[in-house]
């Protein structure tokens, strides 16, 4: 375990948690000395999340929820209370990027799965947290994207990035409600991360008559000519959550290798 353990005694709740960035922000708060709780499906991912954190000597356990379900949510929140006593983090992350159609084509019940998983599945997280973190105060970080905050070009996707861009002005509306109790709540906004967030992507046939070509330099993510890793996200999750960043709320932080910049 890393010896700069900047989350010492404190509890965190990671939504999908048990793959992609969710997995290696949970990995990474507890490296730092984070008890955590995992909610998320369940998967065997999530169970294996766990235990790559217990093998490195860290804590943690995961509760299966559908972050759609307010019950739910409402219920692996309290768990993690009542196991560890106090909440400090939140880590609102799980999401999809579900069908992607053009607007026509785009049946009302996949526009309300995708809404319904990413932005109310924020909205949920959060609203559950408040009353744990207004105790001590604590932090929330968000994952958004740069779909729908600054590029535009992921055709079909106009309910992921609606949802992404929600999550944003969401949050900044939390970050100014919530200041008064000394919770923090930001968003990160990936550019093109190695994940298995594909898994959870549909693309309709009809696509083909909405697309613009574009052709864009080699090095679509000019920093490292390639997608970042998850672990890189983490790492600015980690700075989020922990007392190194208590002056920052409101804010969007892209972390992309200047993709944005590039597609924008």
């Amino acid at each position: 375990m890393d010896s700069n353990r900047r989350m010492e005694g404190k509890v965190a709740v990671v939504t999908g948690g048990g793959s992609g960035i969710g997995r290696a922000a949970a990995v990474r708060l507890a490296q730092h000395g984070a008890r955590v709780c995992i909610l998320d499906l369940g998967e065997k991912r999530a169970a294996e999340a766990e235990e790559e954190i217990r093998a490195a000597g860290g804590d943690a356990f995961v509760v299966d929820v559908d972050v759609s379900d307010p019950a739910r949510v409402e219920g692996g929140i309290g768990e993690a209370v009542k196991r560890y006593g106090r909440l400090d983090f939140v880590f609102a992350n799980a999401g999809i990027n579900g069908k992607l159609a053009p607007i026509e084509d785009l049946s009302p019940d996949d526009w309300d799965n995708t809404i319904t998983t990413n932005l109310k599945g924020t909205f949920l997280a959060v609203k559950y947290a408040i009353p744990h973190l207004r105790q001590e105060g604590g932090s929330i970080t968000i994952t958004s994207s740069i779909n729908g905050n600054r590029t535009f070009s992921m055709f079909g996707a106009s309910a992921y990035s609606t949802s992404k861009a929600g999550q944003v002005a969401f949050m900044q509306m939390a970050a100014l409600e919530l200041a008064r109790y000394k919770i923090r709540v930001n968003a990160i906004c990936p550019g093109a991360i190695a994940t298995n967030i594909d898994q959870t992507t549909s693309k309709d046939p009809m696509l083909k008559k909405i697309e613009i070509p574009v052709h864009y330099p080699e090095g679509a993510q000019p920093l490292e000519r390639g997608p970042g890793s998850a672990e890189q996200v983490a790492d600015l999750v980690l700075f989020l959550a922990s007392d190194e960043s208590s002056h920052i709320t409101g804010t969007a932080i892209y972390i992309d290798g200047a993709e944005s910049l590039l597609h924008g």
